[in-house]
């Protein structure tokens, strides 16, 4: 029998991105149109540099604006960005604040996921949480609550149960000493997408 999912890997939160879904993928349409033009049309003088300049630019769109994605698990706060996937332990957040994008401060560094966040304006006039929720009443989700808020509020929730779990004070040195408090992974698929898009650009600017 397979073993079963350990529960702390479960994901028990995912957070629908708030913008560049639709400029990405008319991006990654429009760069598509491009390159197989350019290929079809190759033998007739198409310029090979913009097939390839088109074919990094929709690798980026989907890299930048399409993959980056943000959960929760019971542990961990998960960000998936262009270049590596980091694992942030909950009950080692230190500060935390969605503005134009959601900012995480944890071991000491700060780490930043593209997927929520707010227009310039409403980033300008939102309340920012130092702390915990003291009152999670007052930050429960309401209807017609914007989005962000509630990704704010819910993530607050998630520290503050993890740090009531593990015993964590916020802020405290028992926080700072915590072990495996970030993890990060490279993104190797986009990575590698990337670095051959830029290999057959370089090569084509040369034919």
């Amino acid at each position: 029998m397979a073993p079963l999912q350990d529960d702390h890997d479960a994901v028990v939160e995912r957070f629908q991105p708030t913008s560049g879904r639709v400029t990405g993928w008319l991006t990654v349409v429009l760069t598509g149109v491009l390159v197989v033009a350019g290929v079809a049309y190759v033998d007739e003088g198409f310029p090979l540099w913009v097939v390839a300049a088109s074919l990094l630019l929709g690798v980026l769109a989907w890299a930048a604006m399409l993959r980056p994605a943000l959960w929760a698990t019971h542990e961990h706060l998960v960000m998936r960005n262009l270049g590596e996937t980091v694992h942030i332990r909950l009950a080692a957040v230190e500060e935390m604040a969605v503005r134009q994008v959601l900012a995480v401060r944890a071991a000491d560094k700060r780490f930043v996921s593209t997927v929520v966040g707010r227009t310039w304006r409403k980033a300008l006039t939102s309340r920012h949480r130092p702390g915990g929720l003291a009152d999670s009443a007052a930050l429960a989700p309401t209807e017609g609550m914007h989005y962000a808020d509630f990704v704010e509020n819910r993530l607050y929730d998630l520290v503050d149960k993890a740090r009531s779990r593990d015993g964590i004070r916020a802020g405290s040195e028992e926080q700072l000493a915590l072990p495996d408090a970030v993890r990060r992974e490279p993104a190797w698929l986009p990575l590698g997408l990337i670095g051959a898009c830029l290999v057959l650009l370089a090569v084509s600017l040369f034919l």
